[in-house]
């Protein structure tokens, strides 16, 4: 079973596809552009549609999906943790 997505080697994120995602599962991932799996355990809940950090983000660290910056780290994030408005923000403003 796929539980997320991620579109290429070198994102930092990926997207959850499944409801129910809980802190302590482990997550099987499908990188797109490659064909290849990944796995990953979660550090935290993750609704389904949402980003998943796929490595350690620092604060001020750009966030990579499809291979396109699609924003900034406002607080350090694990491997496994919820990406979402609490810690990731626009850099349009």
């Amino acid at each position: 079973m796929i539980h997320f997505v991620v579109h290429e080697d070198g994102d930092s994120v990926g997207t959850i596809v499944v409801e129910g995602v809980k802190k302590g599962a482990k997550l099987n991932g499908w990188i797109m552009e490659q064909d290849k799996m990944t796995t990953l355990s979660t550090r935290s809940d993750i609704p389904i549609g949402h980003k998943v950090a796929l490595q350690n983000l620092k604060k001020d660290d750009t966030v990579i999906k499809y291979g396109v910056d699609i924003g900034r780290v406002v607080a350090p994030i694990k491997a496994g943790e919820h990406l979402h408005v609490h810690n990731v923000k626009t850099k349009r403003w």
